[in-house]
């Protein structure tokens, strides 16, 4: 994946200064193909897992066995260590975030999952508190396709500075940020849509028209946490090669999640 080619933040502002109050910080997650330990930042790679906290396994009804039985251990998808990305996105006293799916499709999820799509478990931790680490994870007793199955990648982190989707901004402004993407890049949205594996910023929504997820717990609007891509280096695929996004509660990140697919 390369990276990022758009004109300089500077220069956004300077065309459309007016999106300096939507301006959120991103980091896009470069994959490269490495042996990893679970004190790595990765994406596919080991976790840094308690070994006396059981591993997640999924037993919901998926394309694979409609009944779920045996149920799947799941996979990693991604580790990121708070001192190799720091951030908005991380809760007071949590230096460790881990995800893992379930590497099968399911058709009638829960209702934070996404339809026809991995099974995503979230794990906020501290990293000082797992003093006896788990050495060999279970492997899934069954997994729909290899584009579920992660390859073991370290990541190179660029920190960007990430702005909406047309729709997402007043109705005066989309005709001015519609003319400044048909300005630079060479065709392509390159000022709202920064494609990859991505810790935080904005969604992208050029399938379909914005949502707006609301916390089950207080109401309150979710943003986005992380996009999982679909890529070469990694093997992901997801949905029609799209990317998975996990939705999380601003106001407390014990909340719960939710998953989409675009």
């Amino acid at each position: 994946m390369t990276r990022t080619t758009r004109p300089p933040v500077e220069a956004i502002l300077a065309a459309l200064p007016e999106l300096a109050s939507y301006a959120r910080d991103a980091v896009i997650l470069h994959p490269e193909r490495a042996e990893l330990d679970p004190w790595s930042s990765s994406i596919g790679g080991p976790l840094l897992w308690p070994s006396d906290e059981p591993w997640p396994e999924c037993s919901l009804p998926d394309a694979s066995d409609p009944a779920g039985s045996p149920a799947a251990a799941m996979v990693p998808v991604a580790q990121i260590f708070r001192r190799d990305v720091p951030g908005p996105w991380w809760p007071v006293g949590i230096d460790l975030l881990q995800i893992l799916w379930c590497p099968n499709e399911h058709w009638d999820p829960p209702a934070s999952q996404a339809d026809v799509s991995p099974v995503v478990e979230l794990r906020w931790r501290r990293a000082a508190a797992v003093l006896g680490p788990l050495t060999t994870p279970p492997p899934p007793s069954r997994y729909e396709e290899d584009g579920y199955l992660p390859q073991p990648c370290a990541i190179t982190a660029e920190r960007v500075t990430d702005f909406p989707f047309r729709e997402e901004l007043p109705a005066d402004l989309r005709p001015r940020l519609e003319e400044l993407v048909r300005e630079t890049g060479d065709g392509g949205d390159v000022i709202t849509r920064l494609a990859g594996w991505k810790l935080g910023g904005w969604p992208t929504w050029h399938l379909t028209h914005p949502m707006v997820f609301a916390c089950d717990d207080c109401g309150t609007a979710m943003t986005l946490m992380f996009t999982v891509a679909s890529d070469d280096e990694t093997g992901v695929v997801v949905g029609r090669s799209g990317d998975l996004r996990i939705f999380t509660c601003p106001a407390d990140h014990r909340h719960g999640f939710q998953v989409d697919l675009h």
